[in-house]
C-alpha cells in the first residue's frame, strides 16, 4: 500500500480527551442541579462535534432556542480553559508519530472540535512532531462527514486522496474517508466499536497504534 500522507480525526484517536470534555459538560449540568453522565456515555455523546455532545448531554427541553445557546456559550467556556488539563495521546500514539517521521509520510490532524480548541490541544500535544495541516471545525471548515477538511488537507500536503488514508473512531470520519476517496482506517482505542466501524465504511480497523505501520 503507497501511502504518502495520512489524516488523523483528535479526539478518540490521536488525544484522550474524554475526561475533559466529562468534567466541563458535567460542571454545567451541576450548576443547574441536573443530572451528569458518566465518562463512558460521553464517548458515546462525542465524534459530532463539541455542539452535538452538548446537546446529547442537555436534558430535551433544553436542547433548543435560547436554553442551548446559554449553555453551549457555558460548555465551550469552561472547556476552553480545560481542554488540555488530563488530555492526554493514547498509548502507542507517539512511537507512531515518530515512525511516521522517519519515513518521511506527512501528517495531518482534521477534527470536529472547533478549530481554535483542537490548534490549542495540538500545539501541546503534537509540538515534537512536523503537522503539514491541521483543522477543526470553522466558519470555512465544514463538519465531518462533509470531505471538505479531508481534500483541503491533501491539497496542502500535494497528494491525490487516492494517495492518504484517514484514521479516525467514528462513523464521521470513516464516511469522511469515503466522501473524500482515501482509505478509511478505524482504531478500536476510541469512542466507537468494530461493528460500527465496519457499518459505516472502515476498510482497515486497527486494535494498536503502531499496528498502522503494518499497513503502509
Amino acid at each position: 500500500m503507497n501511502i504518502k500522507g495520512i489524516v488523523f480525526d483528535l479526539d478518540g484517536t490521536l488525544a484522550d480527551s474524554a475526561i475533559d470534555m466529562a468534567e466541563s459538560m458535567n460542571q454545567v449540568l451541576k450548576e443547574q442541579n441536573l443530572p451528569v453522565h458518566d465518562i463512558d456515555t460521553y464517548k458515546q455523546f462525542a465524534g459530532n462535534g463539541i455542539h452535538k455532545l452538548i446537546e446529547r448531554a442537555l436534558p430535551e427541553n433544553l436542547r433548543t432556542g435560547d436554553a442551548f445557546t446559554k449553555n453551549a456559550n457555558r460548555m465551550l467556556a469552561i472547556y476552553g480553559e480545560n481542554c488540555i488539563n488530563k488530555t492526554k495521546l493514547y498509548p502507542g500514539i507517539a512511537d507512531l508519530l515518530d515512525l511516521l517521521q522517519e519515513r518521511d509520510i506527512k501528517i495531518a490532524v482534521l477534527s470536529n472540535k472547533l478549530d481554535e480548541l483542537t490548534q490549542k490541544v495540538i500545539k501541546v500535544l503534537l509540538a515534537n512532531w512536523n503537522v503539514t495541516f491541521a483543522t477543526g471545525t470553522s466558519s470555512t471548515v465544514n463538519r465531518k462527514p462533509n470531505p471538505q477538511g479531508a481534500l483541503l488537507a491533501a491539497e496542502k500536503m500535494g497528494f491525490t486522496p487516492k494517495d492518504m488514508m484517514l484514521v479516525g473512531d467514528s462513523e464521521a470520519d470513516m464516511e469522511t474517508a469515503k466522501n473524500a476517496g482515501m482509505l478509511g482506517v478505524g482504531v478500536l482505542w476510541g469512542f466507537r466499536s468494530a461493528d460500527e466501524l465496519k457499518a459505516s465504511g472502515a476498510q482497515l480497523i486497527i486494535s494498536k497504534a503502531t499496528d498502522l505501520i503494518n499497513h503502509l
